[in-house]
């Protein structure tokens, strides 16, 4: 199956349909879970150390530790719904196990990227591209990082321009979803989100099966 932009957006929205208010309600589960999480540990530190450097590290510390299990929880979410809409649960969010490593991929990644930026933009972007299904790679393979680097460049190359379309169509989305009274914003993220991991499937069926680590 040859990766177009338009067949990847096609397919979350169709799967989408499929199971909407579901995947509605999982998406503001996500968000104000992650909402009343984040506040409440926050408030923990700010009352037992009050507002100082220290809670500012720790507070950044609680951050990267919430937005990390929410990306691996999401990834392994909307590759089961794509696998599968109708077998999708709300614990398909919970995956911790692949925390350090997906963490791990996540820093020397952005490292990665801000280096082609701060040379030159060009590169950052191409970076960007190759780059963007590392994460997939660790919670779906289980590979270390530097091997799911390897292996997003691998999958992408080739297909990097019409990758590039793929995320122009992606924010012209979210955009328009916010622009849509900003109600909008519950379906187009989960059309993404569904867009993006079929393109993921696809990419990796295209490239033979990943060996794990």
């Amino acid at each position: 199956m040859e990766l177009k932009a338009g067949d990847m957006i096609r397919f979350g929205w169709e799967t989408f349909k499929k199971r909407p208010w579901f995947l509605i309600g999982a998406f503001l589960a996500i968000n104000v879970g992650y909402g009343i999480a984040s506040g409440a540990v926050n408030g923990m530190l700010v009352a037992l150390i009050g507002k100082s450097g220290g809670a500012a590290i720790l507070e950044t510390l609680v951050r990267f530790i919430f937005q990390t299990l929410l990306g691996i929880g999401m990834i392994q979410f909307f590759l089961k719904a794509h696998d599968d809409v109708s077998t999708a649960t709300l614990w398909d969010l919970w995956n911790p196990k692949p925390f350090w490593r997906y963490a791990g991929t996540t820093i020397v990644s952005l490292l990665i990227i801000l280096i082609g930026l701060v040379l030159l933009i060009v590169p950052g972007i191409i970076a960007m591209i190759a780059l963007m299904f590392t994460s997939y790679l660790v919670v779906d393979r289980s590979l270390q990082p530097i091997e799911a680097i390897k292996e997003s460049a691998r999958i992408t190359k080739g297909n990097r321009m019409e990758l590039f379309l793929f995320v122009l169509a992606i924010i012209g989305i979210s955009i328009l979803g916010i622009l849509c009274f900003v109600v909008g914003i519950l379906v187009a993220v989960p059309v993404a989100a569904l867009a993006a991991a079929h393109a993921y499937r696809t990419l990796e069926h295209k490239a033979g099966e990943v060996v794990p680590a």
